[in-house]
Formats: C-alpha cells, sequence, structure tokens
C-alpha cells in the first residue's frame, strides 16, 4: 500500500515504515503528525484518486528529527566584466517516519479551521475599508474651486499660461516660471 501525498508544499510517494525527508516542520521532535491531504492511494492494485484530495484518508508520521540538508554552491559569473558572486545554501529539513496510512475514517485537522476563522474576520473589515474610501470622495467635491482651478492650470503648457496671462493683462510674462504663471492666474 503506498499514497501520493502532499506535505509542506511537495507531493511525495510514500509507504508504511518509510523514511521521508521534508521541508522543516513546526512540530517538534518525537511527536507524531498528520498530513491529511492525500492525493492518491493505492490499496494492493485498488487504485483511489481525489479530486484533488481524498476525503477520509490521511497519512501518519512520527518526526525523527530537524536537520539541515547538503551544502549547495551558487556561483555566479559573468565572463571579462570580473563579475563573480558565491553564495551558500544548507535547506533546513525535516526526517519522518510513516507509521499509518488510513484509507478511510481520518478527520481534518486542527489547522485548516483556525485558518478559516482567520480568514472571516477579514471579510469583515473589507467592508469597513470601503466605507472609509467611500467617504473620502465626498470631501474631496466640497473642496474650494481655486484648487480645482490649479489643477487645471497645472495640466496646461507654457505657451497656454502665457496666453491667458497676456488676456488677463499680467506683465513681465516673459520672465516667469511655469509656477509663477500659475500662481499669478490664481489671483
Amino acid at each position: 500500500m503506498y499514497a501520493i501525498v502532499e506535505i509542506a508544499g511537495q507531493q511525495f510517494k510514500v509507504a508504511k515504515d518509510q523514511k521521508v525527508y521534508v521541508h522543516r516542520l513546526a512540530t517538534e521532535e518525537g511527536k507524531k503528525v498528520s498530513f491529511d491531504n492525500v492525493l492518491l492511494l493505492d490499496d494492493n492494485g485498488k487504485v483511489t484518486i481525489g479530486a484533488p484530495a481524498i476525503d477520509g484518508a490521511a497519512v501518519e508520521a512520527k518526526v525523527v528529527k530537524h536537520l539541515k540538508g547538503d551544502k549547495v554552491i551558487v556561483f555566479k559569473k559573468k565572463r571579462r566584466k570580473g563579475y563573480r558572486v558565491k553564495n551558500g545554501h544548507r535547506q533546513s529539513l525535516t526526517e519522518i517516519i510513516i507509521e499509518n496510512i488510513k484509507a478511510s475514517g481520518a478527520k481534518k485537522a486542527a489547522p485548516a479551521k483556525a485558518k478559516a476563522e482567520k480568514a472571516a474576520p477579514k471579510k469583515e473589515a473589507a467592508p469597513k475599508a470601503k466605507a472609509k474610501t467611500e467617504a473620502k470622495p465626498a470631501a474631496k467635491k466640497a473642496a474650494p474651486k481655486k484648487e480645482a482651478a490649479s489643477d487645471d492650470l497645472s495640466k496646461k503648457t507654457v505657451a497656454e499660461l502665457k496666453e491667458m496671462a497676456k488676456a488677463a493683462g499680467i506683465e513681465g510674462i516673459s520672465s516667469m516660471k511655469k509656477a509663477d504663471l500659475i500662481a499669478a492666474l490664481s489671483k
């Protein structure tokens, strides 16, 4: 009997009494762990495929120890440029032994319920955020018209602003910059 199970984001083909190295689990050494995300079960030729997981199936394992994997050297080089970077990495692993594979009758893990409870408050917080964003546009509409006029002036080119200043009778526009023209026209 074997199963394909997802453990710490990776899929493993496991059988009873098999030793597996997985990404670091947050469980202490010597404790038992149950993985309920079983994707496929093979019971002596009888294959059960989940969609995506098999309901009620679970793989029970015991954490043997936490360790680090072999060192991996990452060396980057660009020829003729004098660019060389050397980095090392050791992956944190957990060694587990598969103790039992249950085809049915297993209970769902408790962390899934905790995740569902955490997701619910976020949904309630979202309508409050929408209410706040709706209140802000109303405040912007109440702003004075001078700011709206200056926004329109800032979108115009310097040549257009100089023509408007000539029409308004403002003197000395040839030496004015765009900000000075906007200030003079908004008075």
